[in-house]
C-alpha cells in the first residue's frame, strides 16, 4: 500500500539561511554534472577514433563503453559506503581526484599505443565519475523540497547535457584527424608504417586529456574549499543497523532496472551515431563531419532538460516519464524503418525525449528512502552498468545484421521505462 510522503528534506529546508546556502551549493555541484557529462560523451568520439586506429570490430570497440560503465557496477556500492564514512562533500572531492588520475593515464596509453591501456584509463576515470554520481545526484535531490526534487535534478542534468553537447565539438577539433586513413588504406601499410601511423593518431588524445586532468584537479580544490551544507537526514553512518535494507523497496529495485536499460539505450545510440551517420544509406558523410552531428543529439537533450525542469513543476514525474519514453521508442522505430535525413534526424531527436529520463527515474527510485538515500543512490548508480553491457550486445547485433536495424535493442529498453513510469515507480510500504 502507498505510504505517506516522508520529510526527507525537512532538515535541509529548515537550516539557517537555507535558501541562500542551497542556491550557492546547487551552483557549485552543478559544475560536477557538466564535467562528468563532458568526459562521458568524449567516449562517443573515442569509439570511432580507436576503432580506426586499432582496426576493431563493432563488438570489440564497444569494450570502450564496457570498461567505462562497468566501473559503475564495481565502484557504486563502495562509493555509497564512502559517503557513510566521509560524507557527501569529501566523496565528491575524492571522485574528482580519481577522475584526474584517469585522464592523465591516457598519456602512457597513447604513448605505447595500447588498446588495453586505454580501457584501463577509462575504468579509472569512470571510477571517479561513479563517486561523483553516487554523491551528487541524491545530494541535489534532497537539497530542497521533496516535491521539486525531479525538477531540481533535471535542471542540474541540463548542465550535464551542456557538457555532452560541447564534448563532440571538442573531440572533433582536437582528437579526430581530418587526414585519417580508411581501414582499407591502413591495412595496406607495412608493419613499421602501421605502427608509426597508430602512434601519430593515438597521440592526439594526450594534450586534451592532460588539460582535462588539470581542470579536474583545480575543481577538486575548489569544491574542497567550499562549505557545502550537510544532509544528515539523507545519510546514515557506519554501524547504524536501524535503517533497514534497500532491497525491501520495490520501486527502488525496479528503478535500478530502469536506470540499467535507460543508460544502456542512451549509450548504445550515442556510441553508434558517428558510424550510423557515415553509412551510405543514412548520411553518407565522413566520420569527422558525423562527429559534429552527434552534438545535435546532445543539444536536443540539453534543451529537453531545461524544458523538462519547467514542466516537472506542474506535471507528475511518472506521467512525464512515461510520455517521453513512448516518444523515444517511436522515434527510434522511425529511424530503423527509414533512410537518409529522416533516419538521421529522428534518431537525433531521441535526445530531446531522453532528457528527463535519468533524473526522473533516479528521483522516483530514491523517493521515501530517508537515511537509506545514499545506499539507494549507490544501487541506482551501480545500474549504470547497463551502459557497459547493452552497447556490446548492440555491437554484436550490428556485426550480424548491420548498424541500421541494431537499434531494436533501445526500443525494448524504452518500453520497459514506460512500464516503470506508469506502474513500477509507485512506492509501497517496505515489509
Amino acid at each position: 500500500m502507498p505510504v505517506a510522503t516522508p520529510n526527507v528534506s525537512s532538515s535541509a529546508v529548515s537550516m539557517p539561511d537555507s535558501g541562500t546556502s542551497h542556491r550557492a551549493a546547487l551552483t557549485v555541484v552543478t559544475s560536477l554534472f557538466f564535467m562528468w557529462g563532458f568526459l562521458t560523451c568524449l567516449n562517443d568520439i573515442l569509439v570511432p577514433h580507436l576503432k580506426a586506429i586499432f582496426d576493431l570490430s563493432y563488438a570489440q570497440v564497444m569494450l570502450i563503453q564496457f570498461a567505462f560503465f562497468s566501473a559503475y557496477f564495481i565502484f557504486s556500492i563502495p562509493s555509497a559506503k564512502l559517503i557513510d564514512w566521509i560524507g557527501y562533500q569529501k566523496a565528491m572531492v575524492l571522485g574528482l581526484v580519481t577522475m584526474a588520475l584517469g585522464a592523465v593515464l591516457f598519456i602512457p596509453a597513447a604513448s605505447v599505443p595500447s588498446y588495453p591501456l586505454f580501457l584501463g584509463a577509462l575504468m579509472v576515470l569512470a571510477a571517479g565519475i561513479t563517486a561523483l554520481q553516487v554523491a551528487a545526484n541524491p545530494y541535489v535531490s534532497v537539497l530542497g523540497p521533496a516535491r521539486t526534487a525531479s525538477s531540481r535534478l533535471n535542471l542540474t542534468q541540463a548542465f550535464n547535457s551542456l557538457g555532452t553537447f560541447l564534448a563532440p565539438w571538442f573531440g572533433q577539433a582536437l582528437i579526430m584527424s581530418s587526414a585519417a586513413l580508411s581501414v582499407v588504406e591502413m591495412r595496406q601499410l607495412a608493419p613499421d608504417a602501421l605502427k608509426a601511423y597508430r602512434l601519430h593518431e593515438a597521440a592526439s588524445v594526450k594534450l586534451p586529456y592532460l588539460g582535462l586532468g588539470l581542470a579536474l584537479l583545480a575543481l577538486a580544490i575548489a569544491i574542497g574549499r567550499f562549505k557545502l551544507p550537510a544532509m544528515p537526514t539523507a545519510q546514515h553512518h557506519v554501524g547504524d543497523k536501524s535503517v533497514g535494507s534497500v532491497w525491501k523497496h520495490r520501486h527502488l529495485v525496479l528503478g535500478a532496472v530502469g536506470i540499467f536499460v535507460y543508460v544502456g539505450a542512451e549509450v548504445s545510440i550515442g556510441s553508434f551515431l558517428v558510424n550510423y551517420f557515415s553509412q551510405p544509406e543514412i548520411g553518407n558523410i565522413r566520420e569527422k563531419v558525423a562527429a559534429g552531428f552527434v552534438s545535435y543529439y546532445w543539444l536536443s537533450a540539453m534543451i529537453g532538460r531545461f524544458v523538462g525542469s519547467a514542466i516537472l513543476q506542474k506535471v507528475r514525474t511518472g506521467t512525464l516519464l512515461g510520455i517521453v519514453a513512448l516518444a523515444a521508442a517511436s522515434l527510434v522505430t522511425i529511424s530503423m524503418l527509414t533512410l537518409g535525413h529522416v533516419a538521421m534526424w529522428s534518431i537525433i531527436l531521441v535526445g530531446l525525449f531522453n532528457a528527463v529520463m535519468f533524473p526522473s527515474i533516479f528521483t522516483l527510485g530514491i523517493a521515501e528512502l530517508g537515511p537509506l538515500t545514499g545506499d539507494g543512490s549507490g544501487l541506482l548508480v551501480m545500474a549504470i552498468v547497463g551502459g557497459a553491457i547493452l552497447p556490446v550486445i548492440q555491437g554484436a547485433i550490428a556485426d550480424r545484421i548491420g548498424v541500421h536495424h541494431a537499434f531494436l535493442l533501445p526500443v525494448l529498453c524504452y518500453l520497459y521505462i514506460v512500464f516503470y513510469a506508469f506502474w513500477g515507480s509507485k512506492p509501497v510500504e517496505a515489509k
